[in-house]
């Protein structure tokens, strides 16, 4: 990415790795960051005890690398939610 990131963007980021559900290539697709630049990001913007905390969560899950998940997109959808064919009024 050749824009610098704003400190909302760095907070986007970190909210992103947290999540279980968000891809790298999801990261990599809004911001530009590869999984090595986001690896880079988070040690440098989190706490020690939050970096280890997060990597370990994070290794060997394959839902945050979407080659290795059955999805097909980047969104999540729960099995028991039901589709809308209609607008509901208010």
């Amino acid at each position: 990415m050749n824009a610098p990131l704003t400190p909302q963007d760095i907070d986007r980021i970190i909210e992103m790795a947290w999540e279980d559900r968000t891809p790298f290539d999801a990261i990599e697709v809004q911001f530009g960051l590869s999984e090595k630049d986001v690896i880079e990001l988070m040690r440098r913007q989190l706490k020690p005890s939050s970096w280890r905390l997060w990597r370990e969560r994070v290794q060997g899950r394959a839902s945050k690398h979407t080659k290795k998940t059955a999805v097909d997109d980047f969104r999540f959808k729960c099995s028991r939610q039901r589709t809308l064919t209609r607008w509901i009024k208010k």
